[in-house]
């Protein structure tokens, strides 16, 4: 299978990174021939620690050679070593608490030139994903309509067991199970001027990202 080239910033953070991820969990992917090696893809994917971006990425990376672009809390490109990091792995800033037009106008030209990025739909991290997925939000919709770019969900399941919002947690089993399962890619249509056509996207998503969710739950050994 052709694969897609890393920078040498992301060479050298994958290997760095993935001894870590396979010192933490013992892994499991499923679907990862739906993401494109090369040109605009979404990922988007559920949230249930801070763990999840880093780990999708390494994975990515490490599996396909292909680099992702993150929206990240405009506050952590302050922070003296995740501030350099971010930067030199060219992810997006992001102001939480209200809409940020410019960076969403950021990804979508981004994705426009054959990049691929990643988002957390949810927007925060669940405090409770056994109870299923938070509110949807619209931020994938306002990227993917406007560049065609087809969106893949994805399920992750396991990272809370070692670092769980709010807090990290050493406990057993010592390399609990982690599950990334990627869907088929979701084309978008409509108008990202149109409420209807961004409701109806995100209504989709919702729908997508939960059978992935729940595949990647069996994945992990966390549903029967």
């Amino acid at each position: 299978m052709r694969r897609g080239e890393l920078n040498r910033w992301w060479s050298v953070g994958v290997a760095i990174v993935m001894p870590l991820v396979r010192l933490l969990f013992r892994v499991r992917v499923r679907g990862l021939e739906h993401v494109p090696l090369t040109g605009p893809a979404i990922l988007a994917f559920n949230h249930v620690s801070v763990l999840d971006g880093p780990v999708l990425a390494a994975e990515t990376a490490y599996r396909i050679r292909r680099e992702t672009r993150f929206l990240v809390a405009a506050e952590m490109f302050h922070k003296p070593v995740w501030g350099w990091v971010l930067r030199r792995y060219e992810q997006i800033p992001v102001r939480r608490g209200g809409a940020d037009q410019g960076a969403l106008d950021e990804v979508v030209e981004t994705v426009r030139h054959g990049a691929m990025a990643a988002l957390a739909p949810e927007g925060r991290v669940n405090g409770d994903g056994d109870d299923g997925l938070q509110r949807i939000k619209s931020g994938v919709a306002r990227i993917a309509l406007p560049t065609g770019a087809p969106v893949i969900p994805v399920g992750i399941w396991g990272t809370q067991r070692r670092w769980p919002r709010g807090r990290i947690r050493w406990s057993r089993p010592l390399r609990p199970q982690l599950a990334l399962s990627f869907g088929p890619p979701m084309l978008p249509v409509g108008d990202v001027g149109t409420q209807d056509d961004i409701d109806d996207f995100r209504d989709r998503l919702r729908t997508q990202l939960e059978t992935q969710v729940s595949l990647a739950q069996r994945m992990a050994g966390t549903v029967t």
